[in-house]
């Protein structure tokens, strides 16, 4: 098995950071708040970046149309949505 690691410090690996990215995480932050990866030296962050690119993301698309991203109705909380996923 090819395990190709973003974060040494946690063990991430890139096709952890894409499944959170799927799953709605826009941000390095958000990838931060899902795994931790990035929150410990740092030197994975703009790897993390790199992923994430621009794609697609809920809320950059609300802002972009000049909604508020976070208390726009229906709008979901995407890293606790990944939480959640992983809880289960």
């Amino acid at each position: 098995m090819n395990r190709v690691y973003v974060c040494s410090c946690f063990g991430v690996t890139e096709k952890q950071v894409k499944e959170h990215a799927d799953a709605g995480a826009c941000t390095p932050r958000q990838i931060a708040s899902a795994c931790k990866a990035g929150t410990d030296c740092g030197s994975c962050v703009r790897r993390i970046q790199a992923i994430l690119g621009r794609g697609n993301c809920p809320r950059r698309e609300l802002v972009d149309q000049g909604k508020p991203a976070l208390t726009a109705a229906g709008a979901v909380d995407t890293v606790d949505a990944v939480e959640l996923r992983e809880a289960a």
